[in-house]
């Protein structure tokens, strides 16, 4: 049984993102959450394409995936395994995001769209690419001079 309000508490949180799509792509739903990661209101997404956090350079791998989730109704992202990339906010820097998602289906259980969860995690992911720069240069230094 699922506790009442649950779903308003989830979707209504400004801790992630949850944005949901209609089947060419366009924006459906964007969260609190959204906002706070993205910059955008609600009045400003909605309606409106992904390509507004989608940066240029990945649109088309983006478009190519989207378009073989639409007509074959399963994604690798929504069985629990996490797809880490970058995103743009309103002001047009990027942001590292991970998310998941869902599909949305028809009464006949045909795809209608997308809903996705993302987490903000470019704290996260700049420190880890900290930690490997460094750990490069620690192993380089204990091998000594190239010769």
């Amino acid at each position: 049984m699922v506790p009442e309000g649950l779903g308003e508490a989830v979707l209504g949180s400004a801790s992630d993102a949850v944005v949901a799509t209609d089947r060419e792509g366009d924006i459906t739903f964007w969260n609190p959450g959204a906002e706070r990661i993205f910059g955008f209101a609600a009045s400003e997404a909605v309606g409106r394409s992904l390509d507004l956090i989608v940066p240029d350079n990945l649109r088309a791998r983006h478009w190519a995936g989207y378009r073989r989730v639409m007509a074959t109704c399963e994604s690798r992202y929504g069985h629990g395994d996490l797809l880490s990339v970058p995103a743009l906010t309103k002001n047009g820097s990027r942001v590292s995001v991970e998310f998941t998602i869902v599909m949305l289906r028809d009464d006949r259980g045909r795809p209608t769209g997308t809903a996705a969860i993302l987490r903000h995690v470019t704290k996260r992911f700049e420190e880890t690419r900290q930690l490997k720069r460094e750990l490069a240069q620690s192993l380089q230094a204990s091998r000594g001079p190239t010769p």
